[in-house]
């Protein structure tokens, strides 16, 4: 079983790339955003996960552990395989993690390959395997570099803006809030279950 590869890129493929770790070649799959960031004769280091079948000798690359980790996580999930795994890593790991906790099949069916039945069978199997702190990094940022020092909850406001939503609607959304939330994780809760 191959568990990491240090070499340099021979070759760009299509969802791909020829890992030379001196004179062997291994094609290897990584997510999208690492293969884009990539350049031919560059040196890398990938932790792999072997998907070894009858037909087939599967690699698939990951620039970190965690990633890697949360990679393995998802094909724990029955109907997931690899295929559909790299396409949840395609994907904002955070934004998916966060759908997860939030229970938004909505937007974990976004990923191709994903339907109803198994957006729910995920939120059903990793919600209990996802923690609050994998995420809560997002919100670790003072007010003063989110723009706004008003703001009542600023750690949780600059995590939602992070996610890519507005000021203003994140605002607007927890001016409605019950007074007792007061933890950034439960204030970034609140938000996406009502809004």
């Amino acid at each position: 079983m191959i568990a990491y590869l240090k070499g340099t890129v021979l070759k760009k493929i299509e969802k791909g790339i020829i890992l030379d770790t001196g004179n062997v070649g291994y094609l290897v799959h990584p997510p999208a955003a690492l293969l884009d960031s990539l350049k031919e004769t560059q040196s890398i280091e990938l932790f792999i996960h072997s998907n070894i079948r009858e037909d087939a000798f599967d690699l698939y690359g990951f620039a970190n552990y965690n990633d890697l980790t949360f990679f393995k996580t998802l094909l724990s999930v029955s109907g997931i395989g690899p295929k559909t795994g790299l396409e949840i890593m395609n994907s904002d790991i955070q934004k998916i993690k966060l759908a997860i906790l939030n229970e938004d099949h909505g937007y974990i069916k976004k990923v191709p390959g994903i339907g109803e039945k198994t957006a729910k069978r995920m939120i059903l199997e990793l919600k209990s395997k996802i923690e609050m702190e994998d995420i809560s990094g997002l919100g670790n940022l003072s007010s003063s570099k989110s723009g706004s020092s008003s703001d009542p909850h600023p750690d949780a406001m600059e995590a939602l803006l992070r996610l890519g939503y507005q000021r203003q609607q994140v605002s607007k959304t927890l001016r409605g809030m019950p007074t007792e939330i007061i933890e950034a994780e439960e204030v970034i809760t609140y938000f996406l279950k009502n809004n």
